[in-house]
């Protein structure tokens, strides 16, 4: 099997020792078929005859023109045919020197397109089969000039469907190419978007958690030796802090673990049920914050209330860190047809300018540090919008409009 296989890649890789081989094929089976008399008698056994030389010379030049069959495949076909021809016309009959016209009408069907196969075939047959009938030796209506139609059109129909075939096999492969290049993009689509959603969850844990150990700890060392006790309090504030920016830490990284490792993170994720704590959290370190909810009830998407819950995280960690010792925070979610609203407001001084120094879209056009981009982005991928600027008369105003439900949510129900 290997012998038979490595000569199969040797073909391929010289085509033009395979067209020799075939043509000297030809020639043997035209040989061969040359000392067959086709006028024994009806029922007596084939009569034997010697070629003559004009029927070999005739014979040797269609197979010589086969060997080019595959370089020029109509004017192999024209001689070829113009050889038949000749020896259809010249007397007594000849070899079948119209088997190599068959050969090369075959070749051309495999190359060319349908209509050209059609074109070429009909007149192929029309001309050597005219030719027999009307100039050849044997009457009309004897079976060999019935059996050059015959063998020219199933030569014409193979030749078109292994085009056909070719064809067909070549579409299937460029489509399994394409498809597997979509699903390369794809997955690198998917990367990229699981690597952003990371990295914006890194980035509201770091920043929460961080802010409030920032504070407690500021307001340790201010009392550490007037008011010991405050001062221990505010260290368990920041061990407490720690001990949950440790936790989210280790439950955003481990989403990059295998699926089956053991240590994955098996709790949900944070959502609007977590809201108060977080708003605990918020009032030991020394902010005022009123949450106001009308959104009961109301079940969402574990994307939407993610998405809500980081938002209102992020606007109270600007407001912790920017907004100024005086400040209040107010925090509210509305439901209101098919969205929830999300709002956080402040009272913070003049120079609160909200995350990393930024006064909001609406004075400088969008830019900003990455906690009011990563806001955005997060809602604006969900379906909703995110707004964040000052207030007139002094603070910041963070509102989101996060949709109950999410396309794919949508999709599910559809389907």
């Amino acid at each position: 099997m290997s012998t038979l296989l490595r000569a199969r890649h040797w073909l391929k890789a010289h085509p033009l020792a395979l067209d020799a081989a075939l043509a000297i094929a030809v020639l043997a089976c035209m040989l061969a078929g040359s000392f067959v008399d086709p006028n024994a008698e009806r029922g007596a056994k084939w009569g034997a005859r010697t070629p003559d030389a004009l029927g070999v010379t005739l014979m040797t030049l269609s197979a010589v023109a086969l060997v080019l069959r595959r370089r020029a495949p109509r004017t192999v076909l024209a001689v070829t045919g113009a050889l038949s021809v000749v020896a259809l016309t010249t007397g007594e009959p000849r070899a079948p020197v119209a088997m190599s016209a068959v050969i090369a009408l075959y070749t051309v069907a495999s190359t060319t397109d349908r209509p050209t196969t059609w074109r070429v075939g009909l007149l192929t047959m029309t001309t050597l089969t005219g030719t027999a009938m009307l100039a050849g030796p044997l009457p009309w209506y004897e079976q060999e000039n019935l059996g050059i139609f015959a063998w020219t059109g199933m030569a014409a129909a193979a030749g078109d469907a292994v085009r056909s075939r070719r064809a067909f096999v070549h579409a299937i492969r460029e489509r399994a190419e394409r498809a597997e290049r979509t699903r390369e993009e794809e997955a690198r689509r998917r990367v990229a978007e699981e690597r952003l959603r990371i990295a914006r969850d890194l980035h509201d844990v770091v920043a929460h958690h961080i802010a409030l150990v920032n504070v407690q700890a500021g307001v340790a060392a201010h009392v550490m030796d007037k008011r010991p006790d405050q001062a221990k309090e505010a260290l368990a504030h920041v061990r407490e802090a720690s001990r949950s920016a440790l936790g989210e830490l280790r439950a955003t990284v481990g989403l990059l673990r295998q699926s089956g490792d053991p240590e994955a993170p098996t709790e949900p994720a944070p959502g609007l049920n977590r809201l108060d704590e977080l708003a605990d959290t918020f009032r030991n370190a020394g902010l005022p914050v009123e949450v106001a909810r009308s959104d009961l009830g109301t079940a969402l998407p574990a994307a939407v209330d993610l998405a809500a819950y980081r938002v209102i995280q992020e606007a109270l960690t600007n407001v912790q860190k920017h907004a100024g010792p005086e400040a209040k925070a107010e925090v509210s979610v509305v439901r209101a047809g098919p969205n929830i609203e999300v709002t956080v407001l402040d009272n913070g001084n003049e120079g609160h300018k909200g995350n990393e120094g930024h006064t909001g879209p609406e004075e400088d056009g969008g830019g900003g540090g990455h906690g009011l981009i990563g806001m955005r982005e997060r809602v604006t991928a969900l379906g909703g919008n995110c707004t964040a600027g000052p207030r007139y008369g002094g603070g910041f105003r963070v509102h989101a409009i996060l949709p109950v439900k999410t396309p794919t949510a949508r999709a599910d129900d559809t389907a």
